[in-house]
């Protein structure tokens, strides 16, 4: 009991910045099976995160939507256990989107990694 008491209260932190350029707006929509953190519109240069705990399963995931004028909408998982409680060296992960894709950051690198590119 103590064990997984501790792992749930480790709270998590998910950021996800724009970076696509001057005047570009992007418009977010993240949840998870429990939490729908509702639509966003974040200008370029802003930010938008959240806080929270893993579950006591090791399952928890956060996915968005996020759309700007090049892409309608492009779906992918912001936080997942099985990947990230290490990537993200269980405190959370930051998220970068550019004109080129999404760059996910690594802390155990401390390099911004290319994980996803839009769609053509």
């Amino acid at each position: 009991m103590f064990l997984a008491r501790n792992f749930v209260e480790c709270r998590k932190h998910v950021s996800i910045k724009n970076r696509l350029g001057a005047g570009k707006n992007m418009s977010l929509h993240c949840q998870s099976k429990d939490n729908d953190l509702g639509h966003q519109n974040i200008a370029n240069g802003d930010e938008f995160g959240w806080d929270f705990s893993d579950n006591i399963f090791g399952t928890t995931l956060f996915f968005c939507d996020v759309g700007w004028e090049k892409v309608e909408e492009y779906h992918f998982n912001a936080y997942s256990f099985g990947r990230d409680r290490v990537r993200c060296d269980g405190v959370g992960c930051s998220w970068l989107l550019s004109a080129e894709g999404i760059y996910g950051f690594n802390v155990q690198t401390a390099f911004w990694e290319f994980m996803y590119q839009w769609p053509n």
